[in-house]
């Protein structure tokens, strides 16, 4: 007849199946992960600053914000029939003013507002062009609120909807390291004394 195992050969048993099981749950974890990252690349590659994000240049090709990775990027949402369209001037201004010291301004059109920005991409270089001699760089017309916002300005909505454009010529200025670190509405305008302070304070680090 066989005998049983004894308490001490059954305690080791025990021991070296919950090992065992542990084991494969934290193999079988791991594998899930990798195939997350595989299967899903957007998982994997989450943007985490500015600087993950490319627009459409107005002039063709891409418009990478990573190209300003160690400068200070001001990009405000544009439009040429707004009653903030002025400010085109002032942002000249203010690239011309700091662009040695490190200020990027980016212009990104958008029609999100009153339809007041109607044109196609050449329609508004040559508005802005000719109108404030605007040679800055800008994106071509995107969409920046709502569900189909471009994902630059989807990634902003997630940082507090108070830094979402609710009208033309909002504000955000990133840091060298790609992140927000400011924002102003449109009624900031390019020469008020609390947006040039922010902007140095940012390329004087």
């Amino acid at each position: 007849m066989m005998s049983l195992p004894r308490n001490n050969d059954h305690n080791r048993l025990t021991r070296i199946m919950v090992q065992t099981g542990g084991f494969i749950i934290a193999l079988l974890l791991m594998l899930e992960a990798i195939l997350v990252t595989f299967v899903n690349p957007a998982v994997a590659a989450t943007p985490v600053t500015a600087h993950d994000f490319v627009f459409d240049n107005i002039e063709g090709g891409s418009l990478p914000l990573a190209d300003y990775r160690g400068k200070t990027v001001l990009l405000v949402n544009t439009a040429s029939q707004c009653g903030f369209t002025g400010q085109y001037e002032g942002l000249q201004t203010l690239w011309e003013t700091y662009r040695e010291r490190g200020l990027v301004v980016i212009g990104v059109p958008s029609d999100d507002f009153g339809g007041q920005e109607p044109g196609n991409a050449a329609q508004i270089k040559s508005f802005c062009e000719v109108n404030f001699g605007i040679d800055f760089p800008m994106a071509d017309k995107v969409r920046v609120k709502g569900p189909e916002a471009h994902p630059y300005y989807q990634w902003i909505a997630k940082q507090g909807q108070l830094k979402v454009p609710r009208w033309n010529f909002h504000k955000h200025l990133i840091d060298r390291d790609g992140h927000l670190v400011d924002w102003f509405a449109p009624t900031t305008g390019p020469s008020s004394a609390k947006l040039i302070s922010a902007i140095e304070e940012q390329i004087s680090r």
